[in-house]
């Protein structure tokens, strides 16, 4: 008897496997595809011992498997489209934009993660109230405009939440996550030689020189200010759109927004 309800067990697991996997056939397979090259990219990262992208690699895997564990074991369904876009989006930051240095190469691209990185934390503070606004067992009637707020005062905290992360990894590791930026102009109160609070105003920068030695730029190198700036304006968008959005969605105007939004299973159903 105890050898047969292990078996029940796995029988039950694998049959609702199957019918995940033929309701989300479009999910299931991006699953599949991105983590192919993964495991491809680790196996040729481990052959040349680049232990830096197999921890990307490892990571990566790790990261795809939490929209499955969430809707297991937390009992929420994601929606296909929003886990395509999260797996999509982790396969970008890590295996392109670190593997890949595309952070790098193209300067669209930390911009554009972030961006989506504010919509999509916006989504998630959106859905947080929005099940206890629709849960019949809590007493809870928050209006289209408070939920709003809600999800963008969410993604805006996770936004600098994340800022605070890569600011404690350049301080405390040495890493360069708040990307520098090249500029030709600044102004700063440092430089006022009567110490009277008055920014003196530097133009047309084409060098610096650090301990006697030019930098190989052709201005002044901002160390991560206004990397970190532009990265929680872009996230403010993001949080702004999916906010608007979610509005609409509550006053019955924006039924597309529901492939965003995820919501509570109840006795195995949405």
């Amino acid at each position: 008897m105890k050898k047969e309800k292990p078996a029940r067990q796995k029988r039950v697991v694998w049959k609702e496997l199957q019918e995940q996997i033929r309701e989300h056939k479009v999910t299931f397979a991006v699953y599949l595809i991105l983590r192919g090259i993964v495991i491809a990219a680790m196996l040729l990262s481990l052959v040349r011992l680049d232990y830096e992208n197999l921890f990307y690699c490892t990571l990566s895997l790790i990261l795809f498997l939490v929209p499955a564990f969430v809707e297991r074991n937390l009992g929420i369904r994601l929606p296909s489209t929003m886990e395509v876009i999260i797996l999509l989006f982790i396969f970008a930051a890590e295996i392109l934009g670190e593997m890949s240095s595309f952070y790098v190469k193209y300067a669209f691209w930390d911009t554009m993660l972030h961006t989506l990185n504010g919509f999509l934390c916006a989504a998630v503070g959106f859905s947080l109230v929005d099940i206890l606004n629709r849960n019949k067992k809590v007493r809870f009637n928050l209006s289209p405009l408070f939920l709003a707020i809600v999800a963008f005062c969410f993604s805006m905290t996770v936004g600098v939440l994340w800022e605070f992360f890569e600011c404690g990894a350049d301080l405390l590791l040495h890493t360069d996550m708040q990307k520098d930026t090249v500029l030709h102009s600044i102004s700063s109160v440092a430089l006022d030689p009567t110490k009277s609070n008055t920014p003196v105003h530097i133009n047309d920068i084409t060098s610096v020189t650090v301990n006697g030695a030019a930098l190989p730029v052709d201005g002044y190198l901002d160390i991560g200010l206004h990397d970190t700036m532009k990265d929680l304006f872009v996230n403010f968008i993001g949080a702004v759109v999916f906010s608007v959005i979610g509005f609409f969605y509550v006053k019955g105007r924006a039924r597309f927004a529901r492939q965003f939004i995820p919501t509570v299973k109840e006795d195995g159903k949405e």
